[in-house]
C-alpha cells in the first residue's frame, strides 16, 4: 500500500471512530436531559470545558499549537462563534421540537450540501461512484432511523427548520475543516473553533450557567464524558480525517453515526433492531466501500498516466 493510500485509510479510520464516539454521547446527552439538563446547558458546557481541556494540554505539552496567523482569526471567530456553535444548537433545538430520529435523519442531509458547494465552488468532479455513493449512505441513513415510520411532512415545521440547520451548519464546518487543514494541524483548527464556539455560548447567555446548575454527581460524569469523547476526541478525530480525505467523503463515512446509535441503543439499552434498519446499515457500509473503491481506482489511473508520460 503507498503513503497515499495509507493516509486515506487513515482518515476513514478517524472519521469512523469519531462517528462511534458522537453516538456513544447521544446516548449520554438523552439520559441528561431525562434527568432535567436543559440542552443549552449541556451545549455550553462541553464547549467551555473543551476549550480549557485543550488550552491547558496545549500550554504544557504543545505551546506551538497556539500560533496562528493574526489574519485568519476572523474566519475563526465565524467558524466557531458562529458555525460550530450552531452545529450544536440548532441539532439540540430541532430534538426538542421534533422525534430524536427526524432530527439525526434532517442533519445527515450534510453531505448533499457539502457535494453541492464542492461542485459549484471548488469544481470538484461527481463521478458516477461519488453520486452512487452518496445515495446509498442518504437512503441508508434514511432507513437507520426509522424514518419510515415517521410522518416527515407533519412534523414541527420550526423543528424541521432547525434540522435542516444543523445540516447545514455541519456542511459548513466540514467544508471550513478542510480549508483550515490545508494550513494548520488539526488539533489547532480544534481549539480555535472550541474556544470562539465556548465564548459565544458563554456571551449571549448567563456566562458559565452549567456551573450554578446543581447537577448531580453522576450528571457531571456524563457531561465530562460528552465534552471529552463527544467532543474533544470526535471532532479532533473528524477534522484529522479531513486533512487526509475530502470534505465530501467525509461526511458521507459520518452517516455511520445513526449506524453506530442504534447498535448501541441495541446492546446496551435494549432497543431492537427492524430489518430496515440493519438493511440501512448495510448501505452505508456499501457507500464507504464504494467510495474507497473509486479512489483505488482513479489512483490505479493517476499512476498508470505517470508511468506513460515517463516513457
Amino acid at each position: 500500500m503507498t503513503l497515499k493510500g495509507w493516509n486515506l485509510n487513515k482518515g476513514y479510520l478517524f472519521i469512523v471512530c469519531a462517528a462511534v464516539l458522537w453516538a456513544s454521547s447521544g446516548t449520554a446527552g438523552k439520559l441528561l436531559f431525562q434527568s432535567g439538563v436543559t440542552p443549552w446547558d449541556v451545549v455550553q458546557a462541553r464547549t467551555t470545558i473543551a476549550a480549557v481541556a485543550l488550552a491547558l494540554v496545549y500550554r504544557i505539552r504543545f505551546p506551538e499549537r497556539f500560533r496562528v496567523s493574526p489574519s485568519h482569526l476572523p474566519g475563526f471567530i465565524v467558524h466557531g462563534g458562529l458555525i460550530m456553535s450552531m452545529v450544536q444548537l440548532s441539532y439540540f433545538f430541532a430534538i426538542s421540537k421534533i422525534q430524536v430520529a427526524a432530527a439525526i435523519f434532517l442533519e445527515y442531509l450534510a453531505p448533499v450540501f457539502v457535494a453541492l458547494f464542492a461542485v459549484i465552488f471548488w469544481k470538484e468532479r461527481m463521478t458516477g461512484g461519488k453520486i452512487s455513493a452518496l445515495i446509498l449512505a442518504l437512503g441508508g441513513c434514511y432507513l437507520v432511523v426509522g424514518a419510515y415510520n415517521l410522518q416527515l411532512f407533519a412534523l414541527n415545521k420550526v423543528g424541521v427548520a432547525w434540522g435542516l440547520s444543523a445540516a447545514f451548519f455541519f456542511a459548513a464546518t466540514s467544508l471550513l475543516g478542510e480549508y483550515w487543514m490545508r494550513r494548520y494541524h488539526p488539533w489547532t483548527v480544534l481549539f480555535y473553533t472550541m474556544l470562539f464556539a465556548a465564548v459565544s455560548l458563554n456571551l449571549f447567555a448567563s456566562p458559565l450557567h452549567f456551573l450554578r446548575s446543581g447537577f448531580s454527581a453522576g450528571q457531571w460524569v456524563m457531561i465530562l464524558y460528552i465534552s471529552v469523547f463527544g467532543t474533544i476526541v470526535p471532532f479532533g478525530l473528524f477534522f484529522s480525517g479531513i486533512s487526509h480525505v475530502r470534505a465530501t467523503r467525509a461526511t458521507i463515512v459520518a452517516t455511520l453515526e445513526p449506524i453506530a446509535a442504534g447498535v448501541l441503543s441495541y446492546l446496551l439499552v435494549g432497543e431492537s433492531l427492524e430489518y430496515p434498519q440493519i438493511l440501512g446499515g448495510i448501505f452505508v457500509i456499501a457507500a464507504i466501500a464504494i467510495l474507497q473503491l473509486c479512489h483505488e481506482r482513479d489512483e490505479g489511473i493517476s499512476r498508470n498516466t505517470n508511468a506513460e508520460e515517463r516513457q
